[in-house]
Order: structure tokens, then sequence, then C-alpha cells
């Protein structure tokens, strides 16, 4: 069989199973690696270059595990590292993300629409380039969210904190009509639910994990690399923080049903 080797995919902790869920759901026979970095996270918070760092380390780690291309399914690590990896494997399929601004602003020109992201990213020259292209055609607010990567990483998707947070962090922002909510980080769409529930049923969300997924079969395809099993692919975890919870929680996180993830 032609191309089995594995799609590897990396973020800071578990919020990049996400993005995961859509490249198995268009891609279901390829093979995965999948290595979150739980024990530095968030990478939010910490400098541009730490981040950077970070993330080259993990892709290599990835690379030296037979990975045939990389998603970087973090918003920050992308803004930080994304440039740089691209330069150092020019011919490797490699895909970031970012947040999903143009299809929300696409649905609701002239519309307002709030980005939910890390601090980090929302400072980053990349997301700045991004929101210049759409700022004349949307209202477009800008909310950082320190904080609620970490209820995604404690597995916390559901609880009464979680609702709690999400209501002080938003309530501000919803007294006046809000269009649509961007998800500017791969952690919270496991929060969707929760954050419909705050903002209610007329508020549209968007995130970046479909586009993200139909660009790395795209590469994938351009390249000759895509696979040609039959049979459904494998998912194969890694986590620096390597304990048997993590694992599970990973595990758990790719199997969640949702109505919105």
């Amino acid at each position: 069989m032609k191309n089995r080797e594995p799609i590897g995919v990396f973020d800071s902790g578990v919020g990049g199973i996400s993005v995961l869920r859509e490249l198995v759901s268009i891609m279901p026979n390829e093979n995965y690696l999948y290595l979150g970095d739980s024990s530095n996270a968030p990478y939010g918070t910490k400098s541009l270059e730490e981040v950077r760092r970070l993330t080259i380390q993990n892709v290599e780690t990835l690379l030296g595990k037979g990975a045939k291309s990389i998603v970087v399914a973090c918003n920050t690590a992308t803004s930080a590292a994304v440039a740089v990896l691209r330069e150092m494997y020019p011919e490797l399929p490699l895909v970031g993300i970012e947040p999903a601004i143009k299809p929300a602003v696409s649905e609701y020109p002239g519309g307002r629409i709030v980005v939910m992201a890390t601090p980090m990213t929302l400072q980053q020259e990349k997301f700045h380039k991004l929101m210049g292209r759409y700022k004349m055609k949307a209202r477009i607010i800008c909310l950082p969210c320190p904080g609620l990567m970490e209820f995604i990483e404690r597995g916390d998707l559901d609880g009464e904190d979680l609702r709690k947070y999400l209501t002080e962090l938003l309530w501000g922002i919803v007294r006046e009509k809000v269009d649509a909510i961007v998800l500017g980080c791969t952690h919270y769409p496991f929060a969707r639910d929760m954050i419909a529930q705050v903002v209610g049923d007329e508020v549209a969300i968007f995130d970046g994990g479909n586009g993200t997924a139909r660009e790395m079969k795209r590469r994938l395809a351009e390249a000759d690399k895509l696979s040609n099993a039959d049979q459904i692919g494998t998912v194969s975890f890694f986590n620096s923080r390597d304990t048997e919870e993590e694992r599970r929680l990973c595990e758990y996180l790719l199997s969640r049903k949702s109505s919105s993830i």
C-alpha cells in the first residue's frame, strides 16, 4: 500500500483534537500521530521566542516518528512558528490554522463579530494582518480569553465553573447584538455547546478546523502523498504529560459526541 506514513498533528495540549476530528472525518483512511505538549501549556501566555522554540522542537519529534506531513493545530503556534517551519522544510506538506474570520464575515457582512482567542494570538502580527483584511467589512471585536484553555485541558466541558467563566467573559459583549463568534483557539470548540448556551442559538459560531483539514487533503494530493488504503486508519496519541489520565482525556475528546464539533 502507498503513503501509509502518518499525518502528524501538533498542539500545545489537547485542543488540537478538535482539528484531528475534522481530519479523521475528511481522510478516514489515513494514519495519524497526535502530539500534545500539555506539560508546557498554555502557549498563549508565553513569549514568541519560547512558543517558536517549543513548536519547532515538537514538530521535529513528529518528523522523527515518520510523519509525512504536519498540521500545526494551534493558533498561537501557527502565528509564532509556521513561517519559520516552512523555510526549514520547504518540501513538507505543512498546514497551520487561523481564526475563521473570512467565513464569518462572508456570512455576516457588516455584522458584529467577536473573535475569542488567547492573548498571544491577538497580539501577533499574523493575526493583525488577517483582521486588517476584513476590518472594513464587519465590526470585529477581539476578546482575549485567559484561562479558557485550561478548562479543556482538565476535561471540564460541561461544569458550572465553565458556565460561570463564560457568562462573566461574554456578558458585556452580548449585551449588544452579536451576529457571530469566531473560536480562535483549537481548544475552544470543545466548549462550543456551553458558549452557545450562554450567548443563545441566534449567534453563529465558527472555527477553522474543517478548513484546515480540507487544506491538508489538498496539499497531500498535490504532493501525491494521500493514502490509497481501503481500511480505516489509526490514531496514536503522545503527550509531554505522559499519564494514563492524559491518554484517556485524548481518547474521550476524539470520540466525544457533540452537536457542534
